[in-house]
């Protein structure tokens, strides 16, 4: 029996992991159905730029790149620019009374810059390793690590003031 042609890993490595390219994807666009739009982009990518995989081993590391980088494409050209009116603002208030107890990982997460949240969730929710994180994000492994160790200390803090509170 053969080995399987790339096309066909790519579609076995995209059933295998697809609520995983989900995940990720819908931690981007905190939307269900942008995030089934992102994988779909995606796995078309894949397929369509596979000569652009040299090794199979990394078809894992590179599809998460695609994906990713789907994901960055997607905010960009769907970033829009929200009107707030006077009177919205009037009712904020002042802030000074606002309730902690819903603070979750999740929201943390969310104020972490784009690259950042990206390698917690990498590492931590897809367990890739440092240097197949590194290889993702086309970065160096020591600049991937600095940004894990200062993300998860500014997720330390945001934790410890939730505590105090």
């Amino acid at each position: 029996m053969g080995k399987s042609s790339l096309e066909e890993q790519i579609a076995e490595h995209v059933l295998k992991y697809k609520e995983n390219h989900y995940r990720l994807a819908y931690s981007y666009v905190k939307n269900a159905d942008d995030a089934m739009d992102i994988v779909q982009e995606s796995v078309y990518k894949a397929i369509l730029h596979k000569s652009s995989l040299k090794n199979a081993d990394y078809l894992k590391t590179w599809f998460y790149r695609i994906l990713i980088n789907t994901s960055l494409d997607f905010i960009r050209k769907n970033r829009k620019i929200e009107v707030v009116d006077e009177e919205v603002l009037g009712n904020l208030g002042s802030g000074l009374n606002d309730d902690y107890e819903n603070f979750d990982l999740k929201k943390a997460l969310n104020n972490l810059p784009d690259n950042c949240r990206t390698i917690i969730i990498l590492r931590y929710f897809e367990d890739l390793k440092i240097d197949e994180i590194a290889e993702v994000l086309n970065e160096n492994a020591n600049t991937v690590k600095t940004r894990l160790y200062k993300s998860l200390k500014t997720l330390r803090i945001k934790m410890e003031d939730y505590e105090e509170v």
